[in-house]
């Protein structure tokens, strides 16, 4: 390769350009673009970038800092990825820096941290100004019991908001002191690797070995095995690791018989630095493809037709007409020729049943990745695809659209409609089904979208004929669809036929089931104990101290918590406000729900999927499996069980209160509203037996009800296309929502006034706000938003770059400088 005295360096900040390094000599031969290189930013700061190009040309106007390390011998992405990092970063408003941020694992990117240590020199002067506070003393107390502590760590063991701004002070007073250090927080997996004490081929020396341990028959068991395990006897394969673990357990013996072999000079053991993911063994694992019913061939034989004259495929199949069969038939093909394979799902917990499923098919070459996993198994699986072109299921949630692929043929996107898929906060606010489709176009592979709900942008284009269309009306082995049915709860009330959350026809229902030996789905989409917690003597209700919403009691913890922030407090046992015992609990969460519903059915084992439950990856697997086995009986959950999940059987669904989907200010309120509704039905019933499923709502008559019960996707969509069209909504036009937050109110209201005053000067009336969002501040901030909606057919690029010009011409004004401005293209 061609040398080359300077680097552009992409740092994981939101920076909307690279830095320039110089590149020292011993460096120039093996730096490439895409290595991982250590620098320094600023004068004292150090991180992880990422090489974009390399140039002879010397920046002007400073002077360039050289590179610290080369941390890699080979670059840590393939092509296209700089590629879709850039078309990410242009198309969602968002910095290259962003993006590498989101994209590369954690542990991929050591940088420098900032320690806080109380300062030994200092001495207290009674006559300096400086006058410690509270919150100052919790820190110095802190600090005198744990010696030095990062700010996070300091933050975390003080619950202080905003550590900076409060030790800021005792820097200047040098009561504290500070310290950076590089942190790496990969931690490689390590093993006992055994080896014979001689070479492969020396065919005296083993003999030898077995001459040693002949008198020991677990001795020359473990020889044996470990011969068995490693291959070392069959000529031509490379040998494969053996751990100690792995040959105590394989041959039966115990640690003292391997620790004799050590001591004999038979066996040598050092420690080794492994991929956790590693494939075990050179043996492909046999295929096993599901039989597919007449209606799965016909519609796979369609999609074969379909590929043919479009790459981009949506497979609209009911709930439970196994879409997943037909997936695993195409992705058998891919892997036959030689390619990876992306399976996307909106939710981790789908990876936990789908995970199974899929590798009693495929074994060993299915790798799943999502961010439950730690950090250091998330750089082993980077790495494991980063160094191998072998074929490859990858079955991951949004972020495995940024894995290093070598050969992608075939992109999956299972439940395609989910809202999921849309990243939020932070940046990039990216969708990930779209995101995959790029990726499928820069490989030149295939995509194929399944759902039983499409999105209404999604269906529009299969119809207007931009993807292909293939419909599989019918479940599979012939199970029917549930019935659905209303149950008014104003008439319920009235005739007081309600106990608690559950009225008269959803318990006797669910009586029922539980004597049938069934089970039983209860959907609730809010977790916590309950929703509202008020003083029913002044009417005080506790809001966030730095949100403006009221705050959720979980019982469990005796906390009330705020869902936006994380803020939590203890729940006061007077009301603050008058001081009276007033308060009292209103309204339904997963948690108290589960409760209830434990002491309604005092024989039944009843489980809660929601957030609360499920915050590391093993607690999805023990909830799935366990409902899978049928050790639980009910599971209560909020939308994760609505989500594809398959279970043989549940012949009971109830939706406790289908309003908190209705009727909410957001365009897409009904799409959400049906298609969740609809999925959660579909857990019903999925085999032989038909399903029931009952809603309980206040609003019986509500149309998106109404294509509920009917199991109507057609005549939901044609009402839906036509409200999009009247109003000029996406598929008809490209909606992008402003966001400008600040601490200060009024400041955020002026940044947000001139913002949208210059926006409107360009593109007039499609410029709508500024106004308050729904939750107007969150986490301390002001928010402020402006919706830009543009007709079809504008040239959108050209549309960004001016909004970005716009910004540009404000970003010095006082109210700008303070506020924090993020672009949501295409809202979800």
């Amino acid at each position: 390769m061609s040398l080359s005295h300077f680097v552009d360096v992409i740092l994981p900040l939101p920076l909307y350009s690279s830095y320039t390094y110089s590149v020292p000599a011993e460096m120039e031969e093996s730096v490439q673009v895409g290595s991982r290189v250590l620098v320094q930013f600023g004068k004292k700061k150090y991180y992880t970038g990422i090489v974009e190009a390399l140039h002879t040309s010397q920046p002007t106007g400073y002077e360039t800092k050289p590179l610290t390390a080369l941390l890699d011998a080979e670059p840590i992405l393939r092509y296209p990825q700089l590629n879709f990092w850039k078309w990410i970063s242009d198309y969602y408003l968002c910095s290259p820096g962003e993006v590498y941020k989101a994209a590369v694992p954690t542990g991929l990117k050591p940088e420098s941290e900032t320690r806080v240590s109380l300062n030994p020199d200092y001495e207290a002067d009674e006559t300096s100004p400086f006058r410690m506070t509270e919150t100052q003393a919790l820190v110095l107390m802190t600090l005198q019991e744990h010696k030095r502590l990062t700010l996070e760590e300091l933050e975390g063991h003080t619950s202080i908001r905003n550590i900076a701004k409060v030790i800021m002070p005792m820097l200047e007073a040098g009561i504290l002191e500070i310290d950076e250090r590089i942190a790496e927080r990969y931690k490689p997996k390590r093993v006992s690797s055994i080896s014979l004490s001689c070479e492969r081929g020396d065919e005296g020396r083993l003999h030898e070995c077995f001459e040693t341990v002949k008198k020991s028959r677990q001795q020359e068991k473990a020889l044996l095995t470990f011969l068995d395990l490693s291959g070392w006897l069959q000529p031509g394969q490379k040998p494969r690791l053996v751990t100690k673990q792995q040959l105590q357990s394989a041959a039966g013996v115990s640690p003292g018989v391997v620790k004799a072999l050590v001591d004999k000079g038979v066996f040598i053991i050092e420690k080794k630095t492994v991929n956790r993911f590693a494939p075990e063994g050179d043996k492909e694992d046999e295929v096993r493809l599901p039989q597919l019913s007449e209606a799965q061939q016909k519609a796979l034989k369609s999609l074969d037709e379909g590929f043919k004259n479009n790459t981009i495929q949506l497979l609209h199949g009911v709930t439970g007409s196994g879409k997943t069969e037909i997936y695993t038939h195409l992705m058998a093909r891919a892997m036959a020729a030689g390619n990876q394979v992306l399976f996307l799902v909106p939710e981790i917990s789908l990876t936990t049943q789908l995970s199974d499923r899929l590798r009693k098919i495929f074994g060993s070459r299915l790798l799943v990745y999502h961010s439950k996993f730690s950090d250091s198994e998330r750089v082993d699986i980077w790495r494991r695809l980063l160094t191998t072109n072998e074929p490859l299921i990858v079955l991951g949630a949004r972020s495995s659209v940024f894995l290093p692929f070598s050969h992608l043929g075939l992109v999956v996107v299972d439940e395609e409609h989910e809202s999921s898929f849309k990243q939020y906060d932070p940046a990039p606010r990216y969708n990930a089904r779209d995101a995959a489709l790029m990726l499928a176009r820069m490989h030149g592979a295939k995509s194929l979208l399944g759902s039983a709900t499409p999105a209404v942008e999604t269906y529009f284009k299969a119809k207007e004929g931009r993807y292909g269309l293939v419909t599989l009306k019918e479940r599979y082995e012939g199970s029917q669809l549930p019935e659905v049915e209303i149950i008014d709860m104003k008439e319920m009330r009235k005739k007081k036929e309600v106990e608690g959350i559950l009225s008269s026809p959803l318990r006797q229902r669910l009586v029922a089931t539980m004597k049938d030996k069934r089970q039983a789905i209860l959907f609730q989409n809010r977790r916590g104990f309950a929703p509202v917690v008020v003083c029913e003597q002044c009417g005080w209700t506790p809001k966030c101290a730095h949100c403006d919403v009221s705050m959720i009691y979980h019982k469990n913890l005796g906390m009330l918590r705020c869902h936006y922030c994380g803020y939590s407090t203890l729940l006061p046992q007077l009301c603050p406000a008058c001081g009276l015992n007033g308060l009292k609990i209103f309204g339904y969460g997963t948690e108290r729900i589960t409760e209830e519903i434990r002491e309604a059915f005092p024989d039944n084992e009843v489980a809660r999927m929601d957030l609360d439950t499920t915050r590391n990856k093993d607690a999805y697997q023990t909830i799935i499996e366990d409902f899978a086995k049928h050790t639980t009986d009910i599971l209560v959950g909020t939308q994760m069980v609505s989500k594809g999940l398959d279970f043989g059987d549940v012949a009971t669904v109830g939706v406790l209160n289908a309003d908190t989907l209705l009727n909410f200010p957001d365009f897409r309120s009904n799409e959400r509203a049906f298609n969740m509704l609809e999925q959660v039905a579909g857990r019903a019933g999925r085999r032989k037996e038909k399903g029931v499923v009952m809603i309980q709502t206040v609003n019986p008559k509500h149309e998106v009800l109404t294509h509920v019960k009917n199991h109507d996707f057609d005549s939901y969509y044609r009402n839906e296309i036509e409200e999009r069209r009247k109003y000029a909504y996406p598929p008809f036009t490209k909606i992008i929502n402003i966001y400008i937050r600040n601490k200060n109110p009024m400041m955020a209201d002026k940044a947000a006034v001139d913002l949208a005053l210059a926006l409107r000067k360009v593109f007039g009336e499609r410029v709508l706000g500024p106004e308050k969002p729904y939750v107007s501040r969150v986490a301390s901030y002001y928010i402020q938003s402006i919706m830009l909606k543009m007709e079809v057919g504008v040239n959108m690029k050209k549309v960004k770059e001016i909004l970005r010009q716009i910004y540009a011409s404000l970003a010095n004004t006082v109210e700008m400088k303070s506020s924090m401005v993020h672009y949501d293209v295409d809202p979800s």
